[in-house]
């Protein structure tokens, strides 16, 4: 493989954040004195924008800002510690930079507390820029975070490639028009990312890193 521009998505991607975002979602509910859902439904919000998760529960407008702004308080206490790292995915993010690829990460997650975990994962000095979802909304979904990251880095969208295990991820690559690879140690699984658009699956950070120097 030629040296390409691998922009990475965070949670299901590069760490397992279940634990941190889970309980902020809980502690926005509580918060709001609304029923809190079961944990296997609250895992289907790892990926998508606060908002975007938060309207159905909630409807009115007013009380979605107000439960986006407990999810980031406890976030910014706590949440943002509450991560494990995928085994052997540091070793492919290590291994991709020596190669020359450029790396950058772009998720949904708010550029702050995105940018601080990075920061702080042993391998998080592999990557160029984070690009993360603004406070107040107005850039949250996959194409316009795309978009930022190919504005910000000044780079082709045929150059590129969007490394992610949800939907989002691969119907934001197919929006610019990238190449994509959908992981499947996250929170998306196979018939998700199929459906999505999905030609390229990583059942293990082996596989990927064998999928990106083909």
């Amino acid at each position: 493989m030629s040296r390409s521009i691998l922009f990475f998505d965070l949670d299901g991607t590069l760490i397992d954040s279940a634990v941190g975002i889970t309980r902020c979602v809980a502690y926005a509910l509580e918060q709001l004195e609304h029923p809190v859902p079961e944990e296997a439904e609250l895992r289907g919000w790892i990926g998508p924008s606060l908002r975007n998760s938060f309207t159905p529960l909630l409807v009115d407008p007013e009380r979605v800002e107000q439960a986006v702004a407990h999810y980031l308080v406890r976030f910014d206490e706590h949440g943002w510690t509450e991560h494990t790292q995928y085994e052997g995915i540091g070793e492919v993010v290590e291994t991709l930079h020596a190669a020359g690829h450029r790396l950058a990460v772009v998720t949904a997650k708010n550029e702050p507390h995105a940018r601080r975990i990075v920061s702080h994962l042993p391998f998080g000095h592999c990557f160029e820029d984070v690009i993360g979802a603004t406070a107040d909304g107005s850039r949250s979904h996959k194409p316009e975070l795309i978009d930022e990251a190919l504005r910000r880095l000044d780079v082709n969208a045929a150059d590129c490639w969007m490394i992610g295990d949800r939907r989002m991820d691969i119907e934001g690559a197919e929006h610019h028009g990238m190449r994509s690879v959908g992981v499947l140690w996250g929170f998306g699984g196979e018939v998700e990312l199929r459906t999505a658009g999905a030609r390229r699956l990583a059942a293990t950070p082996a596989d990927l890193a064998l999928l990106l120097q083909a």
